[in-house]
């Protein structure tokens, strides 16, 4: 069962505030219509894919609160400049797999935030949330939200713990409405013994190929965008060693910034 807990907001007042844009559905392109809409058409894990080197029960992994943010401040201001151009300020938004800090951009109030996650005391520090809902999706993959209720699913650097990732999918293709975007951005940080094996073994590359499956087994999502920004200042000094340094991911820099994003049924032009 889904637990619903409320996040209170202290009241500001705010003398000059800042201008929104409002964007308007103009069109769309590419409808995809099919009655198999919503379904799993294939499965993208194996069994090995999906093993965790830590079998623990998720619930006690997160059972303590992490105050912290999983990546730099260049991956973040990335993300909120993403939002900001992808999510218009009457949408209704689900964050799955949240935390403390939903990341969406400050200046903007959207309609509705509703959050996900593991641990209730993250959540309920999340000040963008207007309630949130604990559940683990490695174990139950179905919301008590009606379908079509959200304009917007996001997930933030979590989609690497995902063990059913299909039936996740699927689930976020039912609670989208027609024209809805599901976000899901990622770098290469993780908690190694958490993620699942077809993750771990990845490459960047390896890894944004894995989320556009996840995407394409699920009838009715459309074709998947990619959106990268590697790490700012990862640079070898020209030998063969810091070529080498370079491939693993050794070289200082920002963390990469990774994004895969598709709609339902069809993606709206705004004006």
């Amino acid at each position: 069962m889904n637990t619903l807990q409320p996040t209170l907001k202290p009241f500001k007042w705010n003398p000059i505030p800042k201008p929104t844009t409002i964007l308007k559905p103009k069109t769309q392109i590419n409808p995809i219509k099919s009655q198999s809409a919503g379904k799993i058409k294939r499965t993208v894990l194996t069994k090995e894919g999906k093993t965790k080197l830590n079998i623990s029960p998720d619930r006690d992994f997160y059972a303590y609160p992490r105050f912290v943010t999983h990546v730099d401040n260049t991956f973040i201001h990335t993300l909120t400049n993403l939002y900001r151009n992808r999510l218009s300020p009457e949408f209704e938004i689900l964050d799955l797999m949240s935390s403390w800090v939903s990341h969406l951009p400050k200046e903007v109030n959207y309609k509705k935030v509703v959050g996900h996650g593991l641990n209730a005391q993250e959540l309920a520090k999340n000040s963008r949330l207007d309630y949130f809902v604990v559940k683990d999706l490695n174990q139950d993959q179905n919301f008590e939200f009606d379908d079509a209720s959200f304009d917007a699913v996001l997930c933030t650097v979590s989609v690497q713990y995902l063990q059913e990732p299909e039936k996740v999918f699927a689930e976020v293709f039912r609670l989208l409405r027609p024209g809805g975007v599901f976000i899901v951005s990622f770098s290469n940080r993780m908690f190694y013994e958490k993620a699942v094996g077809a993750w771990r073994e990845g490459t960047g590359y390896g890894r944004v190929q894995l989320v556009v499956q996840y995407f394409q087994c699920v009838d009715g999502f459309t074709e998947p965008e990619v959106v990268r920004k590697l790490g700012e200042g990862k640079t070898g000094d020209g030998s063969v060693f810091g070529w080498v340094k370079g491939v693993l991911g050794l070289l200082s820099g920002s963390d990469p910034f990774y994004a895969v994003i598709a709609y339902k049924n069809f993606k709206p032009i705004y004006d």
